[in-house]
């Protein structure tokens, strides 16, 4: 195999990132051995900026709908005090998050949206919706610590909807007091939003895949918290400018969520703006279901970027995703299901407009795709200057088209450029080295020893140098914007305002320091 050392010009700054995994590690629910990122020492505390404005300590929690907030008197940290008003432990009545100043929320233990209405929407099987929504108001902090984790129920909804100027945050309480540093991660839950839309790998012996039998248990939960069903347009609400940081507390044995999980979520679900920051696991993983996402970030995930199977149908449009210095294994991993490799549904993802930024030789590969899984990559920019980029795993994986296995066929790249170390490997189960760089270059407009002009994740000139392709031939929730990459330029910057600054990724004008919280 040729290796290719190509050099990266930087711009604006020196972006020094690198990650760390083993080849074949695992999420909650895919089947294999996880290998558990134990949260770091935590650090000494951050001394308070000189000339920061502070926060005051409102005098009482708000008054919402259902159970009671409990007041659990204030909360310090550089950014001054707050009144600590913690949740119920389940929402029982649709309510309200307001925004105040001086007032955070706290979750302790796992929280609950309503009750489980079961995976069909009629009642037909003996639950009934409880109809519950959350709404959260822009510029609201959630914060936990430990297992605690957001469950959205089937029947239920999140609507989460923030601001450019002010983004809801889920953080940790050690970001809150200020022991937080820019590789600090472990330190809570995160979310999850459960559908009734199709699933694979069923719990039920038997249960056909994509039917209301066939149901998911998110794994760690100590009660029963099922996704799965049958309902395609299904909704969980709506989550939009939001920040989630230092997510993946192990939730029990070999088990940690995600900053964002989304199992068995239908059409009628809304994600956009979503940044996830500092997960000890995955960046965001979707179980089934289907997943249409426009501006997501995912910075410092300490497994995979972006993970995806047991069937779901993803659509991805402007996606960065940015590992930290030792941190990470691969940017994508993708599988069809891990029970029958001809289960149907079957995944299919299909990305257009991403910037990948990868630095961990000993991680093996920077795009991994397995088990079957349908997947499209397009207009993508993968800059990983000390790993491979590619590998595929499991022949069905670049067989032809079957519709009688909703197939649509091998992994497809259009207009997508390799800045690696090699950029491709031999996989598992059928798929060598000259078989995936045969499918990589049936392309259009295809590089696989591309020479970066990246600054930080913004194209230069090589980068808009390239034909992009049209995704609008997916569909109509793609945009044909004409250029590669997530970024073409400074002048194009969805990511200002809602995010925050690491390290790893200074995103400029924002919520200021992930490390920190912002002070409206």
């Amino acid at each position: 195999m040729t290796k290719f050392t190509n050099s990266l010009i930087l711009g604006c700054s020196v972006l020094a990132l690198s990650a760390c995994g083993p080849d074949d590690l695992a999420s909650p629910g895919t089947g294999g051995n996880i290998t558990i990122n134990n949260p770091p020492a935590t650090p000494a505390p951050t001394p308070t900026p000189t000339g920061t404005p502070t926060v005051t300590a409102a005098g009482s929690c708000p008054t919402i709908n259902g159970p009671a907030l409990v007041d659990n008197g204030t909360i310090s940290g550089p950014t001054g005090s707050y009144r600590r008003c913690t949740l119920p432990a389940r929402f029982t009545a649709s309510t309200t998050l307001p925004y105040f100043a001086g007032v955070i929320y706290e979750m302790d233990g796992r929280v609950d949206v309503g009750s489980d209405g079961g995976p069909s929407p009629d009642g037909s099987d003996g639950a009934d919706d409880t109809n519950v929504t959350l709404t959260i108001e822009p510029g609201a902090i959630i914060y936990a610590s430990g297992s605690s984790f957001l469950m959205v129920n089937r029947g239920n909804e999140i609507q989460a909807v923030g601001t450019a100027a002010r983004p809801i945050i889920f953080t940790s309480r050690d970001n809150v007091v200020g022991f937080n540093s820019d590789t600090s991660s472990g330190q809570w839950g995160g979310i999850v939003l459960a559908g009734r839309a199709p699933v694979t790998d069923c719990i039920a012996p038997g249960a056909t895949p994509g039917t209301t039998g066939c149901e998911r248990q998110v794994e760690g939960a100590a009660q029963p918290a099922l996704f799965g069903g049958a309902t395609r347009n299904d909704s969980s609400g709506r989550m939009s400018y939001v920040q989630i940081r230092y997510s993946g507390f192990v939730l029990s044995g070999d088990n940690e969520l995600q900053s964002l999980t989304t199992g068995g979520t239908g059409t009628g679900t809304q994600l956009d703006n979503i940044m996830s920051f500092n997960s000890s696991d995955d960046g965001v993983e979707f179980f089934g279901g289907s997943v249409n996402v426009k501006n997501l970030i995912v910075v410092g995930a300490e497994d995979d970027s972006l993970d995806t199977d047991t069937g779901v149908k993803a659509n991805l449009q402007n996606v960065l995703a940015i590992q930290r210095e030792g941190a990470g294994d691969a940017i994508i991993e993708a599988d069809s299901t891990n029970a029958l490799i001809d289960s149907t549904p079957r995944q299919n993802t299909r990305i257009s407009n991403a910037t990948f930024i990868h630095r961990n030789a000993a991680a093996g590969q920077a795009l991994r795709f397995r088990g079957g899984t349908d997947y499209a990559l397009t207009n993508t920019v993968v800059f990983a200057p000390n790993s491979t980029c590619v590998r595929i795993d499991d022949s069905e994986t670049i067989r032809a088209a079957n519709a009688a296995l909703d197939d649509v066929g091998p992994v497809r790249f259009e207009s997508v450029v390799l800045t690696c170390a090699d950029p491709f490997r031999s996989g598992s189960n059928g798929v060598s080295e000259a078989d995936a760089t045969t499918l990589f270059n049936n392309g259009s407009n295809t590089n696989a020893s591309f020479t970066s002009t990246l600054m930080t994740f913004i194209n230069g000139a090589n980068e808009n140098g390239v034909a992009a392709f049209d995704p609008t031939v997916f569909g109509s929730f793609f945009t044909n914007l004409g250029y590669i990459g997530a970024v073409n330029s400074s002048g194009n910057a969805w990511y200002a305002g809602w995010t925050c600054n690491s390290a790893a990724a200074d995103f400029g004008t924002n919520t200021g320091n992930c490390s920190t919280l912002p002070v409206y």
